[in-house]
């Protein structure tokens, strides 16, 4: 495998990976980013992504099923020849062999895009791809400021925006938990600045919600403070709202993996002392994240960590109705944990 540096994936993505690499691995805690990457690498690979003989999509968990369909799918030729994806969606079992099979066969004019949760260092799909050098491992982990920077001004430049750099600093700080999440604030703020050419201060401060004090951190607090009625509550609110079940479970994965790793990475330090270098924490959060630290020990939120993923998956292949069902009963198990926590 060919190493990526975090600061080299943007730029991978944007230009495409070498075509003689057939496998590509995308991972990581950051369950929109990841689909996003995924459905960018799969389809800026063919002609026409709405051409199914094009464009395959295969189930993880279909693969475990039968190892050899992989194999299969990436040697069949196109209806109308040329080259070919496959997009292998994620799977709650280990179809970490089909992928091993397709690593050893010949690859011809065929890409095959694996789209990972977050896998474990020693996870048997992640250890394949970043040992084969057919393959191509790349992690998907929040947005640092840089990389919102250039999210911001490319999406926006798309739309035939610019944003003075005072905008961009407060919109910046506002997002980054979640890439689908981000992507929704800036595609809202670029329709209401439409035909004003610059995005200003004051469109940003009108018109995107700040992550930091809206109803989705309010309702992470609430389920890793152990409030299971303000859980039900804020959820209720969530769902009106119309957003999507997997961004609160990736939001409320990712803050599990914020507070595992603030807290490994301070054991030294207070609660309060290490509320303090949190970046963009808004004050009204200080109190309710200064107790979480408090009382969740690196153990709990690993078990937590592992059972929001599994629910982001389940979100995934679900229907609407029980991907809401799904979200709000692994948020109500996060309360419950949390309350035990206090006690």
């Amino acid at each position: 495998m060919v190493a990526v540096k975090a600061g080299e994936i943007e730029g991978l993505i944007r230009r495409g990976p070498d075509p003689r690499i057939p496998v590509i691995l995308v991972y990581g805690p950051d369950t929109g980013l990841v689909t996003e990457r995924a459905r960018k690498l799969a389809e800026d690979f063919v002609t026409d992504p709405s051409d199914p003989f094009a464009l395959v999509r295969i189930d993880g968990d279909a693969l475990a099923s039968d190892p050899g369909r992989l194999c299969d799918e990436a040697g069949t030729m196109g209806l109308f020849g040329g080259r070919r994806s496959i997009w292998v969606r994620p799977g709650t079992r280990n179809y970490a062999p089909a992928v091993e099979a397709v690593l050893g066969a010949s690859v011809a004019d065929a890409r095959i895009v694996v789209e990972g949760g977050d896998l474990a260092k020693n996870n048997p799909l992640r250890t394949l791809c970043e040992r084969s050098p057919k393959a191509l491992a790349i992690p998907c982990y929040a947005d640092d400021e840089r990389t919102l920077a250039d999210l911001i001004d490319r999406t926006l430049q798309e739309r035939g925006l610019r944003i003075d750099r005072a905008a961009r600093e407060v919109l910046a700080r506002s997002l980054g938990g979640d890439r689908r999440a981000s992507l929704m604030e800036i595609e809202k703020l670029a329709l209401y600045a439409a035909g004003e050419g610059t995005v200003t201060l004051d469109h940003v401060e009108a018109i995107t919600s700040d992550v930091a004090a809206s109803v989705l951190n309010t309702l992470i607090d609430a389920a890793f403070d152990g409030r299971r009625e303000a859980v039900e509550r804020d959820y209720r609110r969530f769902r009106h709202e119309g957003l999507d079940p997997g961004v609160v479970l990736g939001s409320a994965l990712r803050h599990a993996l914020t507070l595992l790793t603030t807290r490994l990475d301070n054991p030294e330090k207070t609660p309060a002392m290490m509320v303090a270098t949190w970046r963009g924490l808004h004050f009204k959060r200080k109190a309710s994240l200064e107790g979480q630290l408090g009382t969740w020990a690196p153990g709990t939120l690993r078990q937590a960590a592992v059972a929001l993923q599994a629910a982001v998956l389940a979100c995934r292949r679900a229907e609407p109705e029980l991907a809401h069902a799904l979200a709000s009963a692994a948020l109500l198990r996060v309360a419950e944990a949390g309350a035990r926590r206090r006690r």
